[in-house]
């Protein structure tokens, strides 16, 4: 019963796509940028994330890596500022060398109800030791605290770039999903949230954990209800987004279930658009059984809902090509404009393993998205 299902939201989708979409996003006042485009040296550069500066200006911030492209090859966090909504961006410099035995990656920025910048990103040490750290900036990014460990429990915890919250308590929470070892057969990743009530000072985990079939509960997501609850997305080998909701501040958690939203192995990123209750999620959205991941990562689609997840309109392409796969946005906003960063790879299974990874930089008019 559900392959037919699956076959016609593929087939529904790619009928939305334009014929000529690059011409078509060019007419509505899209900026467009390849801000760290994959080479020799840095085979990969993904996983990133965009904060808006007090002037204004953008601080945009990825894992590069230069010691090969897979999840375990050595990596650092590097960065560039642009002073004119992205149209342009300065010299690439590094944000966070490389702490980990294997490398530093994955980056979320937060800014605070306070006005201070925290920054998050993985310390990977090997196969079965992977840590959540944050660091903070009093002055805007100019200069940063030392580490403090988020995730102090023995494991793996993974968690995707652009994902940590500030709920309207103040609680900051960080969404993960942890396994013993990755990649070692039999074992499966559950999710798990850390939060902090002191500023990001110290971390607590909670109580609850969400699990899934396949592989498990994976890469979640997180967004505020306006009654308080807390919905958490995961990524899961089902053909679809599964979700779970916590009413005491991410401590806890209803037994995950299937969402209304298909997608193939792939994580999806949601955010709420500022002054409105809309809800806007990025997203893979074709599913085809017969592949490993349930589906390949194109293309890259964006949808509203108005009545907080419970349905969204038609899929809107924000990258049609299908011979190139994306994945790992991240969504911010700037005045009426909202900023994706996603990674792009030339060719189809990108899931499946390393490749020459670009990180892309696009700014829409929120306009866009409503129409």
């Amino acid at each position: 019963m559900k392959r037919p299902a699956r076959n016609i939201i593929f087939t529904s989708v790619l009928a939305l796509l334009p014929l000529n979409p690059l011409a078509t996003l060019a007419q509505q006042g899209v900026i467009e940028r390849i801000i760290a485009p994959a080479s020799d040296q840095f085979p990969r550069n993904s996983e990133g994330d965009i904060v808006v500066l007090n002037d204004g200006s953008l601080l945009a911030a990825w894992s590069e890596f230069y010691g090969g492209a897979r999840d375990d090859s050595k990596a650092k966090i590097s960065a560039r500022r642009s002073k004119d909504g992205g149209r342009s961006w300065g010299s690439k410099f590094t944000l966070r060398e490389n702490s980990g035995k294997l490398n530093v990656m994955s980056v979320s920025f937060l800014r605070l109800d306070s006005g201070e910048l925290l920054l998050f990103y993985l310390k990977k040490n090997s196969r079965s030791d992977l840590d959540v750290m944050a660091v903070r900036s009093a002055d805007d990014g100019k200069t940063w605290s030392s580490p403090v460990l988020v995730t102090a429990d023995e494991g793996y915890f993974v968690m995707n770039n652009s994902r940590v919250v500030q709920l309207r308590s103040g609680r900051i929470v960080a969404p993960t999903s942890h396994t013993r070892e990755v990649w070692k057969r039999g074992n499966t990743f559950k999710t798990v949230c850390f939060y902090s009530d002191d500023r990001g000072e110290s971390w607590i985990r909670g109580k609850g954990e969400c699990s899934a079939p396949g592989r498990g509960a994976m890469e979640p997501g997180l967004i505020e209800k306006k009654n308080g609850t807390v919905l958490q997305i995961i990524r899961t080998q089902t053909g679809k987004l599964w979700f779970a909701e916590s009413k005491d501040g991410c401590d806890t958690w209803t037994s995950a279930s299937p969402w209304n939203v298909v997608s193939p192995e792939a994580p999806a990123t949601l955010a709420k658009l500022p002054g409105s209750g809309d809800w806007l999620i990025v997203y893979n959205p074709t599913v085809n059984p017969r592949d490993s991941h349930n589906g390949e990562r194109t293309p890259l689609v964006a949808a509203l809902s108005k009545n907080e997840g419970q349905s969204w309109s038609e899929p809107k392409p924000v990258e049609a090509d299908l011979r190139n796969t994306y994945s790992y946005a991240s969504i911010d906003f700037l005045r009426d404009r909202v900023l994706l960063s996603y990674y792009v790879r030339p060719g189809k299974n990108a899931a499946s393993g390393p490749g020459r990874i670009s990180w892309k930089f696009k700014s829409l008019p929120r306009a866009w998205f409503t129409r």
